[in-house]
């Protein structure tokens, strides 16, 4: 049963860039929620068959802890069914971080986490390509582009968030053919991004590549040269072919930033503060930032501290702190290119934090989970974990399901 939870959980990973872009409707939901509830559905027995739960980490009780606090904040949320509904969704995405801990076992498996996430986002770049060319965009006059079902917003930060892991793939791929899937998403995404014309996203995608340039020139010049010599190609076709009312609509970012308005996130933000001095301690109440705040239905905070503050309280930010803390610890014990990519993907988070309400999404915890798991692999055998991403290397260390590996899965957990 392990061996399937683990192929399921791996499927999941792959389904999350691009869920949106899959909807059965209710009861089934999108396709990473089908996903999840059937990794859960074998997940448990096999828990069960085991007899035994792997140690958690320092990570996993802190989510759990920040879990139990926002399903408390029920008891005097001003929105009872909206934080019902969201303790759903959270317990949907944060269970991630549980699982990637419990049945990834190696190295290996991180890595193939990697391939599955950044094997999401290449869908999730070619359904964005395919609206971008179809007749009702063209019909519409859209200036902005994104695959059916996504926010742009969002969608360029699942993009952005697949490039360091990307690079760091191009890196330690010992297989041409997946060096070059790897190699082939930088361009592929950063142009997905471009054509999404989120301004916060381009902005974390100028973070992400200078560290996929930093990450590819200290291990492969050559190919970062090759790279930055196929910059100025990428943007003469970006120019000729993207909308030029997409294109303004980037060149607005320092406008943008100089005047602080942020597309009247100020005034957002301010009514949100407003609602956190109301009730600063607890929250109140998980999801209730609109009503809180007195904001139109359709909006978010777009600011990833103050949803959690105006939610859960100083409480809540204080757990999701040490949340924050915990991933940089575990990013900072790996080393080499692997630590380059984590630390730039938690700094692209980060960024995009403030802008955006990423605690929402199952991109975020996965990509948590997989630092937590990185930071356990290099405390247990870091000789292995180092061997496994060193750039050039023949990655000679095999696992009992090498086949698994070969035929695309990457190598699963022993029964």
């Amino acid at each position: 049963m392990r061996k399937i939870a683990w192929a399921l959980l791996l499927i999941f990973a792959f389904a999350i860039p691009w869920e949106y872009s899959l909807d059965l409707g209710e009861p089934l939901g999108n396709v990473a929620r089908i996903a999840g509830l059937l990794v859960l559905l074998a997940a448990i027995p096999a828990l069960l068959q085991a007899g035994r739960l792997r140690t958690p980490g320092a990570m996993q009780w802190v989510v759990l802890a920040l879990y139990v606090w926002f399903c408390l904040t029920c008891f005097w949320t001003t929105e009872p069914a909206v934080t019902l509904s969201r303790m759903r969704g959270f317990f949907q995405e944060m269970m991630l971080v549980w699982l990637v801990w419990e049945f990834a076992e190696s190295p290996e498996d991180l890595r193939s986490l990697m391939r599955a996430y950044v094997a999401g986002t290449w869908v999730l770049a070619l359904l964005t390509l395919a609206n971008f060319g179809s007749a009702e965009a063209v019909a519409a006059e859209q200036i902005r582009f994104v695959a059916q079902g996504q926010d742009p917003n969002d969608a360029a930060r699942y993009l952005d968030l697949g490039l360091p892991l990307a690079a760091l793939l191009v890196t330690s791929e010992r297989r041409w053919p997946a060096r070059l899937l790897a190699m082939g998403y930088l361009p592929l995404g950063l142009a997905a991004v471009v054509l999404t014309a989120s301004r916060g996203g381009f902005v974390a995608a100028a973070i992400a590549l200078a560290g996929c340039a930093w990450l590819l020139g200290r291990s492969q010049p050559r190919m970062a040269l090759a790279g930055a010599a196929s910059l100025p190609v990428l943007g003469a076709a970006l120019w000729f072919s993207v909308p030029r009312e997409t294109l303004e609509r980037l060149a607005t970012i320092p406008a943008q930033l100089e005047s602080g308005d942020l597309n009247q996130r100020w005034n957002i933000w301010g009514a949100g503060w407003q609602a956190f001095q109301r009730a600063p301690l607890a929250g109140s109440g998980a999801g209730s930032f609109v009503s809180a705040a007195g904001m139109n239905p359709l909006d978010t905070a777009h600011n990833t501290e103050l949803s959690i503050l105006v939610g859960g309280g100083l409480i809540a930010l204080s757990l999701a702190a040490v949340i924050v803390a915990l991933a940089a610890r575990a990013a900072l014990g790996t080393r080499g290119s692997l630590r380059l990519a984590l630390g730039t993907v938690l700094v692209v988070l980060l960024v995009a934090a403030q802008v955006d309400t990423v605690e929402e999404n199952r991109a975020t915890w996965l990509l948590l989970g997989m630092m937590a798991l990185a930071g356990r692999l290099a405390a247990e055998d870091p000789a292995r974990l180092a061997e496994c991403f060193a750039a050039g290397s023949a990655n000679t260390v095999r696992t009992v399901a090498e086949p698994a590996e070969l035929a695309g899965l990457g190598s699963s957990p022993a029964s």
